[in-house]
């Protein structure tokens, strides 16, 4: 068992609530179990790995054999924590998750998970297919999990559009203009694939005159869209720096980009600064942001 906070490549943080301690003021040891669980449903994302659309392409699922817990320390309320889960091995169809939580770098829980890859209709055992096996060695070994092209929208026009779908029509209701439109074309698109091929995020570059020369051009950054349960695991991130590669590369002096309200500390944590009022693009509200390329 690793004793030690660095030896797990993942870790999810949480913050103790009020009703997880019990009469001793500590967290009740049951929900300890629960941070682990939860844990483990960031650590399918850290992979870059929708686990209910993967389970499905790989015809199984998996099932909970056996669970372990030690207790070394109490946690108490409303302190920081933060949970590690590691793939320790992988037996023929089984798996060992090694699991424990740590107030900084002090281990107060720990324990293992051990999961069975079954038929989800008889629930009879299956060896671990294959690419299931390297996605998880291949995490633990340091290995990165998405790969971002960019290029034409000939190229990655479908990729794109089934995302756009997604987030911009069935969450946000926004117009079939916000799927694709004329300048699509014109654009340099970039797109997040997991693996197995899967696209998980997307965004376009274009290019605009602010002035009446070359030195004048600016990149906008713009239809960018996370598949909504890879949200959160940095995917975005390294989809705007791959974006902003492209601006530098053809030498835009500055790039801007419209946010939704809700996404403006999303773009702030990558240099943008918001350069605008409130405003409504393709009936939903945006800020402009900016920053240098």
């Amino acid at each position: 068992m690793s004793s030690t906070r660095s030896a797990f490549r993942f870790l999810d943080r949480l913050r103790v609530r009020w009703s997880e301690v019990d009469l001793q003021q500590i967290v009740f040891n049951g929900h300890y179990l629960m941070y682990f669980d939860t844990a483990v449903a960031g650590y399918w994302r850290a992979l870059a790995l929708p686990y209910h659309e993967t389970m499905a392409a790989l015809q199984g699922d998996l099932y909970v054999r056996k669970a372990t817990l030690e207790y070394e320390a109490s946690a108490r309320y409303d302190e920081q924590l933060a949970v590690g889960i590691r793939c320790a091995r992988i037996g023929t169809s089984s798996m060992v998750f090694e699991a424990a939580v740590f107030r900084g770098e002090q281990r107060l829980v720990h324990g293992e998970l051990v999961y069975v890859f079954a038929d989800p209709a008889t629930q009879t055992s299956r060896p671990v297919p294959p690419l299931l096996r390297d996605w998880l060695l291949g995490y633990e070994a340091g290995e990165a999990v998405v790969t971002v092209q960019t290029g034409d929208w000939a190229t990655l026009g479908a990729a794109s559009r089934g995302l756009r779908q997604a987030v911009f029509a069935d969450e946000l209701g926004a117009p079939a203009a916000a799927v694709d439109d004329a300048a699509d074309a014109q654009a340099v698109h970039a797109v997040a694939f997991n693996r197995a091929g899967l696209p998980l995020a997307t965004g376009r570059l274009l290019a605009t005159a602010e002035g009446k020369g070359p030195v004048d051009q600016i990149g906008r950054i713009g239809r960018m869209a996370t598949e909504p349960a890879m949200r959160g695991a940095g995917f975005g991130q390294a989809l705007l720096a791959a974006l902003a590669a492209a601006s530098r590369a053809r030498g835009d002096h500055a790039l801007v980009l419209n946010a939704a309200p809700g996404a403006v500390p999303f773009y702030a944590r990558a240099g943008f600064a918001p350069t605008g009022a409130v405003h409504h693009e393709a009936g939903v509200a945006h800020i402009e942001m900016r920053r240098l390329p």
